[in-house]
């Protein structure tokens, strides 16, 4: 079965009862036993929903995974994976990634003991210069937030699978309609799902796809004792966005190619951060494991002071300035003072996460209405 056809079927049958071809929204917290300890699979909503079944089902088989695991939001996804890792642990990370992945690191689990070393992930050759006795994860995304690096997956894998470490890629930007790091030699693949996967900016939610059964047990035992877990209106919210994941990508990639190249020869514009063109660093990577190059990319202006690229951002009318992205509309950021705040000064811009930097977006409207606006926005600048 390919991916379009799984993403509207899997998990998915008419309701037994009604026949109702949308999966209802098991809207309970507990459930009828017949006897203690005699039940239909279902005890308490934390623990299992029938609306969050067919989601995780669904999204498992997105990811070509056993398993899948629906979380809160896409944090609290990977705060579970955190807690498989004890005090004295150590994670090998991308030094370019999510500021609130960067946050719950070094904030929240640096203080209880676990060690990260945040390394240029382009370069596999960084990372096992770094694996010890003590390593036990390598965390990558791949395309990064919001450099748009690449990382090459089946290279990490390489270097993950003789040491045993636990390889986590972050899908988010590219989703499984672009990449599936499963079947790339990746151990877990974490998702944001409030972004691509729900598609329409009206849900939090994250999940874990994976094919490990022991693995598997570990989380699932922390999402049901921590609690981490989505309400079933949520799921069906994002079930209800993967039907369509793979029409709004094939927009998305469209459309972006589109912008990318419009800004790439603006003469306002002074660089673009985006893997399909040709001279990317990471480009013969990514065309080798994706199957497009996305709808993100980050800009900076050739006047590329903070106050140029506040007026920027604030005379966009189609591309709305807010964080998050992924959904059908175009959303324009200030990474260094939104997405990326946690993360202080000098750490952003050793990597290149400058004050004048821009990340877009890049939405399913009518891409010459979205030229229009950008061109009005640029004229200020």
């Amino acid at each position: 079965m390919k991916l379009a056809t799984k993403l509207i079927h899997a998990g998915q049958a008419p309701d037994p009862s009604t026949g109702a071809i949308m999966t209802p929204i098991y809207q309970t917290s507990t459930y009828v036993q017949e006897a203690p300890a005699t039940h239909k699979g279902y005890e308490y909503a934390r623990s299992q929903n029938p609306t969050r079944k067919a989601l995780e089902d669904c999204l498992a088989a997105s990811e070509n995974a056993q398993h899948g695991l629906s979380f809160g939001s896409g944090v609290a996804a990977t705060d579970a994976l955190m807690k498989l890792l004890r005090p004295g642990d150590e994670v090998i990370a991308a030094d370019d990634m999510y500021g609130g992945t960067y946050r719950l690191f070094t904030k929240i689990y640096e203080p209880m003991g676990i060690r990260f070393h945040f390394v240029n992930m382009a370069n596999p050759s960084n990372i096992s210069a770094l694996i010890n006795e003590n390593t036990k994860m390598v965390w990558t995304e791949t395309p990064t937030n919001p450099l748009m690096s690449i990382s090459d997956i089946r290279a990490i894998a390489a270097i993950c699978k003789p040491a045993n470490l636990i390889l986590v890629v972050d899908n988010t930007f590219a989703t499984p309609w672009l990449q599936n790091p499963l079947d790339l030699g990746a151990d877990v693949v974490m998702h944001s799902a409030t972004k691509y996967l729900g598609g329409h900016s009206d849900v939090i939610h994250g999940c874990i796809m994976l094919n490990n059964d022991e693995l598997r047990e570990k989380l699932y035992f922390i999402q049901k004792s921590c609690g981490a877990v989505p309400g079933p209106m949520d799921c069906f919210l994002v079930l209800r966005g993967l039907k369509t994941l793979h029409v709004r990508m094939k927009a998305h990639c469209e459309n972006g190619k589109t912008i990318a190249h419009y800004l790439r020869n603006h003469p306002k514009v002074g660089k673009v951060y985006w893997p399909g063109f040709t001279d990317h660093p990471g480009h013969e990577t990514a065309k080798s494991q994706m199957r497009d190059f996305g709808g993100m990319m980050s800009i900076i202006l050739k006047d590329d002071s903070l106050d140029a690229a506040k007026r920027m951002l604030t005379s966009t009318h189609l591309f709305s300035l807010a964080e998050s992205l992924g959904g059908v509309e175009s959303l324009i950021n200030h990474p260094a003072s939104m997405t990326h705040a946690s993360i202080p000064k000098a750490e952003r811009e050793k990597v290149g996460v400058v004050d004048g930097l821009i990340r877009l977006s890049v939405g399913i409207e009518d891409v010459d209405d979205l030229i229009a606006d950008l061109e009005a926005a640029l004229n200020k600048v």
